[in-house]
């Protein structure tokens, strides 16, 4: 019998109300990503984790934290951040991780109320990698529309990828253009 993160990465979403500032959860053809932030935009800091199931069972985890900030881009409002993002993944044969560098940023778009621009970027070169992973990559980009005050509705684009260590393979942990939603609490 397979097992399948889903059922877990609901109950944690079900919980995030009660310790959390929001929740997202998005899809991609081929896996299932859930995400809770501690902290709202106001904040110096950002911390929060997330789980990825993909298909074929492989598990994906990250933990975030970030310095961030309001800014301005031109004329656009944005909220900024840099920091840090660890990554552990597991498959059936093959296991590792890395504490990528980078940083995110968010823009709004004042002409459009409710529409927002998101990006974020991590990498960890080989000396922050551990177990198969000799390098990692992380990559997402995303366009939001806030429906009411406290829920936003998300597509985009996310890349996750690994070098494996000792060989000149590397794997997309997980690709592919994403669907999802955001709960503010």
């Amino acid at each position: 019998m397979k097992y399948s993160g889903i059922p877990l990465l609901l109950l944690s979403l079900a919980a995030a109300p009660a310790f959390a500032a929001d929740a997202d959860i998005s899809l991609t053809n081929d896996s299932a990503k859930g995400q809770i932030n501690f902290y709202d935009n106001r904040s110096e800091i950002q911390l929060g984790t997330g789980y990825t199931y993909h298909e074929g069972s492989r598990h994906l985890f990250n933990v975030d934290f970030h310095a961030q900030g309001q800014t301005a881009l031109g004329n656009l409002p944005a909220t900024a951040g840099i920091g840090m993002r660890g990554l552990a993944w597991d498959d059936d044969r093959l296991d590792g991780g890395a504490v990528g560098l980078g940083g995110f940023g968010t823009v709004n778009i004042p002409d459009v109320p409710g529409l927002s621009l998101h990006g974020s970027l991590h990498y960890a070169p080989s000396i922050l990698s551990f177990g198969d992973s000799d390098d990692m990559t992380s990559l997402e980009l995303r366009v939001s529309y806030r429906v009411i005050r406290n829920a936003e509705i998300f597509g985009g684009y996310r890349y996750l990828n690994t070098d494996i260590d000792g060989t000149n393979h590397d794997i997309n942990l997980d690709e592919g253009v994403l669907a999802g939603l955001k709960i503010y609490f």
